[in-house]
């Protein structure tokens, strides 16, 4: 039977059975703003004992029963998601919890919308009793009117603004921290730990590293498809990301932790190897919530990132991820079943529609041919067999290789030669010619107004007009800085350790291909009707660089010897 016990006026009641839910929250923005304070009535821990020791003076023996304690670590008062407060409601929909204890209104609410809806809609709807122990004291079941006053919408908005200037805090202390490089996120990236020493430092985290290693390895050198190196990990037993932090006794979480089922996908190869961090730069600020009261988060455009080179140790050479890049432009697909990517996939195109041509086997022949003559009928046929293309693609690289040997024998006499005078006519005239240019469009801009003003175009030809001499005078300018770097190359000599030149001579004894091969010495192989090839190789802007040089110093030595010989 229910007990009966007198309220303050000393008046006779019934008072029902309470199944108690004692609710307490600790944000990150508390424990960063009170860390200095060591405020101990803020910790979940604490709350816990203070609600508890509540309870018991409170409430008498035998008319209560603490159905379950509900904690939301780490969240902001503002999240209308947090789970354990959700997991409360539920309790309260369903009749397990008819009432409701808090430390104080902050703990539960910092909006105030969410907390007048909370207080005067869904408790009274379901029956429910809150208490608020804290300032002002509020208890709807010995005064139902406690909710009603001033107070409580006052303290709400306190709240709110209270939750809205820490969360600006919050967010310039987070952005300086960003922007010197340090690491502000919950968990260090896969391949990573931080620093026990210094939270915002990272270090290797040495087993997984060796993973990523080995992705990249992979994916670059091996020609393995996202796909097949998914596979590949799963069938050797390694946790993908999530699992392996959880592995490790780390409390990770994602909103779709739940799913997780511990195996490698192609997304999560993909994430990998596109990701700066493994290359030493600490790339962060690609997603933030709407506002402080709106926790969507949105992506933000990459020219706002934070992105500062130099901040830990590189697990993956510059060289290799930026070839991984060079790969994701190309189309790699893998036929169905397997594991690597052809050998010539996404290198092969059609010279007459810039298609990329597709790969077919027919009578244990492979051969590539052109996919709009056969499906659109939009262009003429283009062929060829991969045994050909293989050969002739090696033949070529091979040629090259002699080629950068015999440069690099030019460069070397060129370098041991007498001082020289090393301006390039060419490139002299070329940056007159644009600069002329550059001064002819920024005077008809200028003259553009005028034309407006005196009414010789309307405004609309005046926009048009002007946006395209703006279009132009853009890429002048570019051209003409171009130029400027060649001529300080010229000017400062070229060796020969040259990016372009080391590169192939370090195949100088290549007898076979692979896509690392032709993944760092090729951009695109096209084939014409006829089935011949014409290959473009990459460093083509490095390759006429050197040869121009060597052409200038040439014409310069004739000079110097005619010179001599009068």
């Amino acid at each position: 039977m229910p007990r009966v016990r007198k309220n303050r006026n000393q008046q006779a009641k019934t008072e029902p059975f309470w199944k108690l839910g004692l609710y307490k929250r600790l944000s990150k923005e508390d424990e960063l703003k009170h860390k200095q304070e060591q405020d101990e009535s803020r910790s979940v821990e604490n709350q816990d004992k203070i609600l508890r020791d509540f309870v018991e003076q409170y409430f008498e023996p035998g008319t209560y029963v603490i159905v379950d304690v509900f904690t939301d670590d780490g969240l902001t008062g503002t999240d209308t998601s947090r789970p354990d407060f959700n997991r409360l409601k539920g309790c309260i929909e369903r009749k397990e919890v008819n009432c409701v204890v808090v430390k104080s209104l902050a703990r539960a609410f910092r909006n105030l919308a969410d907390q007048q809806k909370f207080l005067e809609e869904f408790l009274p709807v379901h029956g429910a009793r809150f208490i608020n122990i804290g300032t002002p004291f509020i208890d709807t079941y010995d005064n139902p009117h406690s909710v009603s006053g001033f107070e409580v919408p006052i303290r709400g908005m306190f709240n709110e603004q209270f939750a809205a200037s820490t969360s600006e805090e919050v967010r310039k202390t987070f952005k300086m921290k960003r922007e010197r490089g340090e690491f502000i996120g919950a968990f260090a990236p896969y391949g990573y730990l931080k620093d026990p020493k210094d939270k915002n430092s990272l270090i290797v985290d040495e087993d997984a590293a060796q993973i990523v290693r080995n992705i990249f390895r992979w994916f670059v050198h091996e020609g393995c498809s996202k796909n097949g190196i998914a596979l590949r990990l799963n069938q050797m037993g390694e946790p993908n990301p999530a699992a392996y932090k959880q592995k490790k006794g780390l409390n990770y979480r994602n909103p779709n932790s739940g799913k997780n089922d511990g195996l490698w996908s192609a997304s999560t190869i993909t994430g990998i190897l596109q990701n700066a961090m493994y290359i030493g730069v600490m790339v962060q600020g690609k997603y933030r919530v709407i506002s402080y009261k709106v926790h969507t988060q949105v992506t933000v455009p990459e020219e706002e990132w934070f992105v500062v080179p130099n901040t830990h140790a590189a697990i993956i050479d510059r060289d290799t991820f930026d070839k991984a890049q060079t790969l994701h432009q190309r189309d790699t697909r893998t036929a169905p079943g397997q594991k690597e990517v052809y050998l010539f996939s996404g290198f092969i195109r059609c010279a007459d529609c810039d298609k990329a041509m597709r790969r077919k086997t027919a009578r244990n022949i492979a051969y590539y041919y052109c996919r709009t003559f056969t499906d659109k009928k939009t262009c003429t046929k283009h062929s060829i067999r991969e045994d050909t293309l293989y050969r002739v693609v090696l033949t070529a690289i091979q040629k090259q290789i002699e080629l950068a040997g015999m440069l690099t024998q030019e460069i070397e006499q060129i370098n041991n030669a007498p001082v020289l005078n090393r301006e390039n006519k060419r490139l002299i005239y070329s940056l007159q010619q644009a600069e002329k240019q550059l001064a002819g469009h920024k005077d008809a801009s200028d003259s553009l107004y005028m034309d407006w003003k005196s009414g010789d175009i309307t405004k609309e030809e005046y926009g048009r007009l002007k946006g395209k001499i703006a279009e132009q005078i853009q890429q002048l300018e570019q051209n003409i800085a171009y130029l400027k770097e060649e001529m300080q190359v010229m000017a400062d000599g070229i060796g020969a350790d040259d990016p372009y030149l080391t590169s192939f001579l370090k195949y100088r004894n290549i007898q076979s291909l692979n896509r690392g091969i032709l993944v760092e010495l090729i951009d695109t192989i096209w084939v014409y009707e006829d089935g011949s090839v014409m290959i473009d190789f990459s460093f083509a802007d490095q390759h006429q660089r050197i040869a121009d040089y060597i052409e200038n110093t040439h014409n310069n030595l004739v000079l110097i010897e005619n010179k001599d010989a009068i």
